[in-house]
């Protein structure tokens, strides 16, 4: 086991996020383009992967109070700046909103599918100024400028900061020793990313976001009861660490599929991943007086689980990210209920075995209700595990060995699923 190139590893892949990493991403592009530029754009041309398109159709960009790609462009191209990553748009202000409205009207992006793209997450944006023009391409992961690698290989220039990392995790006991052994002080930031996710579901408390889940959880636990269907959803939740974990979760996810600027840590390139893998272990943690290095090493698990999976997974497929971000919590969960590896291959049978079916149909606010079935799966999987009760060899896609089980669900999310994928396309692109 190489700490060094794991702790790597995490420290790209949990980085914070304001807004949906999709559109976010074609933001940074269109940005990146627009700084080769060196001026404002009077023409911008873009190509998306088709899961690029999908998870930003009906997603919420931050402080517009709008949706989609064409308003996530306009601002890129107007207040973006790269060097702020998948926080491109964190300048955005009331007033560069409105002139972002305007430009938009002036200068309508073009955008399209790439059907041949080389990648499942891939933008490729070309800005145009006086007869003169520049372009930028993201492909593999939402950050990785792809152009500007090949000519830094090209120059035989190494830079750490721009190349992703690679490191590739062999197996779930890997990923456990590390998750055990590793210096605190490594994974610190992990603490801070839960407490970031905190901050937006209690953000969501306070406002009106999305379908408003995560409030209604928080009133009906803290039974602040106006009505008569409040008191029915109490007795049905109550004042638990349950509904707290459920509220929580798909409160952060409200807030930011809504469009609300707050930050939160994302894993492997989604903010709802990094919620749903945070949130339900630290506040598990929290209930139980859990010391920072329980909480630290259920976190890491958590989050490096996450890694591990998305690795053969891929950033974007027709599979629901909270399924993998869940069975991140699982494990996690799993460490702080007092299990052990045993007992968190257990938990991710378990996980496997419920909701490995669950599709993507694209980011947007009915996400939080994906979320919450992922994470109340992920304590239910977990609490089974800690009695020995899993998912067995005869089942479905389960097999004996861990890690094949979980290469058997990536499988069927990678390669058996591109069919529906382009359904599920097809469908969000032909409504009535």
């Amino acid at each position: 086991m190489k700490t060094n190139d794991i702790v790597s590893l995490l420290r790209q892949e949990v980085v914070p996020a304001i807004g949906c990493t999709e559109p976010m991403c074609v933001a940074l592009c269109v940005a990146r383009a627009k700084e080769k530029l060196g001026t404002e754009p009077d023409a911008i041309n873009i190509e998306v992967s088709k899961n690029i398109y999908k998870n930003a159709m009906g997603v919420g960009i931050p402080c517009t109070g709008m949706s989609g790609l064409p308003i996530a462009v306009a601002l890129g191209a107007t207040i973006g700046k790269s060097e702020y990553m998948l926080e491109v748009l964190r300048d955005t202000t009331p007033e560069a909103v409105e002139y972002a409205k305007q430009y938009m009207q002036r200068v309508p992006p073009h955008i399209i599918i790439a059907h041949d793209a080389p990648d499942m997450l891939y933008v490729h944006a070309v800005t145009g100024s006086n007869g003169r023009t520049a372009e930028a391409t993201i492909q593999g992961s939402h950050t990785c400028f792809v152009d500007e690698l090949e000519r830094l290989e090209d120059a035989n220039i190494s830079s750490a900061a721009s190349q992703p990392a690679n490191y590739q995790i062999s197996n779930l006991r890997e990923v456990y020793e590390f998750a055990l052994n590793v210096p605190l002080q490594e994974v610190a930031f992990l603490l801070e990313g839960a407490k970031m996710n905190m901050a937006a579901a209690e953000k969501s408390f306070m406002g009106s976001y999305g379908h408003g889940l995560g409030r209604l959880l928080h009133t009906v636990s803290n039974q602040h009861l106006t009505n008569s269907s409040h008191t029915q959803m109490s007795n049905i939740f109550g004042d638990t660490l349950f509904t707290k974990i459920l509220c929580y979760t798909c409160g952060a996810c409200d807030a930011r599929m809504s469009g609300a600027m707050v930050p939160v840590m994302s894993n492997s390139g989604s903010g709802n991943q990094g919620i749903s893998c945070s949130i339900p272990v630290y506040l598990y943690a929290l209930e139980h007086n859990m010391d920072e290095e329980q909480t630290l090493r259920a976190l890491t698990l958590s989050n490096l689980t996450v890694v591990y999976i998305k690795q053969s997974l891929g950033r974007l497929s027709a599979l629901c990210g909270c399924v993998v971000a869940a069975t991140g919590s699982a494990a996690g969960l799993t460490y702080l209920m007092g299990g052990q590896y045993d007992e968190v291959t257990f938990a991710i049978k378990n996980m496997i075995a419920n909701i490995s079916g669950m599709i993507c149909d694209g980011a947007k606010p009915a996400c939080a209700l994906k979320v919450t079935s992922g994470v109340a799966t992920a304590v239910l999987s977990a609490s089974m595990a800690m009695h020995h009760s899993f998912a067995e060899a005869t089942e479905g896609i389960v097999e004996d060995d861990i890690d094949r089980t979980i290469h058997n669900l990536t499988r069927i999310g990678h390669d058996g699923m591109c069919q529906t994928d382009d359904l599920i396309i097809d469908i969000m692109t032909h409504k009535e």
